[in-house]
């Protein structure tokens, strides 16, 4: 796809149309209820049709149920009424890259599950999770810099309303977006707050009107209880997909080679690998789905990271160098890797169930300023990465001092 795929001239579909107002769809059970509602009467919820385009923004990890139920309740729903439903992704990493209309249609016949590049791809290539400290950069990176752009490019500074799904058990919302929203023209509009209708209300009318329990809607692997609802619930719905979990169990596997505070869900509650139990049938599924994801090329990788301080001591983002240093399979590079640490006398680990291997080079102190340095195995699926300026910092740390490894 091109950089930027923005095409607002299809037919019937031009910026002539006027647009005045967009609402932000994100499949769960909230969005999906002001919209199954608003459409038995849109005049009477201050809509015009004419002038109204749905948003997408595909995160590319969505659950299948989420996507089956949209196909058969939502989308006909959209058709029949002529909705302009219009599905966006990006296409890399950085908002350069641009951002793509994978449709943009009053006859939708498909969600699409995925862009060019995705959450998922981001996260991968560079060997981490979700972080949950702070605000969701996650969501923010797939979900709202996406429908920004459209928004911004469409109206460009002329009024306009974007309708959002924050029920009213989430009061803070509509303040932290209307304090943050830095479009011109744009005001924030909280339909269910307003009508006071919390989740219950909301799982409730889809029961009501469609006959299904609809799910939260969330990534995947995602890391935010509010998110996924709880832990155990969230573990279920793994055990029902055991693909997707094989899938999730490798990103956080992959990320804690690299890095063993990279569990999913924090020191305190541990890695999600640690939640399933072979001898449990179902649990047992997802951990041999687990292992034909690693059953992959691996990669032996040279990380290092900074740990600086600000001029006025501050604790500065945490900087790293990643180097892909040898290919081939688990096995083979954990000898080779142990072998070498052995002979220089440096401390390693093995796991010897599922292949990972480390040897510290120079283990992480316990104060700021420091450096860490490692060498270690994981799936080949790590890309070869350095923040700027990162050698010039590294140097002045730690006096040019190299890896005492014989494997770069």
């Amino acid at each position: 796809m091109p950089r930027t795929a923005f095409t607002p001239s299809l037919p019937g579909l031009s910026t002539t149309d006027d647009l005045d107002t967009v609402i932000n769809w994100g499949l769960g059970a909230d969005s999906t209820a002001y919209l199954a509602r608003m459409l038995t009467d849109p005049a009477a919820h201050g809509i015009d049709l004419e002038r109204t385009a749905v948003l997408y923004m595909a995160t590319g990890s969505e659950w299948p149920e989420t996507r089956l139920l949209v196909e058969e309740f939502m989308l006909p729903l959209l058709r029949e009424h002529g909705v302009r439903f219009v599905q966006l992704a990006r296409n890399g990493h950085l908002k350069e890259d641009g951002f793509t209309v994978l449709d943009d249609s009053r006859r939708p016949e498909r969600l699409f599950a995925r862009g060019p590049w995705t959450l998922w791809d981001d996260l991968e290539s560079v060997g981490t999770v979700p972080q949950q400290a702070g605000t969701r950069k996650c969501s923010l990176w797939a979900k709202g810099a996406v429908g920004d752009w459209w928004i911004t490019q469409v109206f460009g500074g002329r009024p306009s309303r974007q309708i959002l799904g924050f029920n009213a058990d989430e009061p803070g919302r509509p303040f932290k977006d209307t304090t943050n929203s830095k479009i011109p023209g744009r005001t924030g509009v909280f339909p269910l707050v307003e009508w006071g209708w919390g989740r219950q209300q909301v799982e409730d009318y889809l029961l009501m009107r469609f006959g299904v329990h609809w799910p939260k809607s969330y990534c995947t692997f995602c890391c935010f209880p509010i998110s996924m609802g709880a832990l155990p619930a969230h573990l279920e719905r793994m055990r029902s997909h055991p693909d997707i979990a094989g899938e999730v169990l490798r990103l956080e596997y992959t990320a804690m080679s690299l890095n063993p505070n990279a569990t999913l869900y924090g020191k305190k509650t541990g890695s999600l690998l640690g939640f399933f139990d072979r001898s449990r049938p179902r649990d047992r599924a997802c951990l041999e789905a687990f292992e034909r994801e690693l059953d992959m090329p691996w990669a032996l990788y040279h990380v290092r990271r900074l740990f600086l301080l600000s001029a006025d001591g501050e604790r500065r983002p945490v900087m790293r160098s990643t180097e892909r240093v040898g290919l081939g399979r688990p096995q083979q590079l954990a000898r080779r890797l142990l072998s070498i640490s052995e002979r220089h006398r440096v401390e390693a680990e093995h796991d010897p169930v599922y292949g990972r291997s480390r040897a510290w080079v120079r283990p992480r102190a316990m104060g700021w300023p420091m450096a860490e340095e490692l060498f270690a195995t994981a799936p080949a699926r790590v890309i070869d990465k350095q923040d700027k300026n990162f050698e010039r910092e590294w140097d002045a740390l730690v006096s040019g001092s190299a890896a005492q490894l014989p494997l770069a």
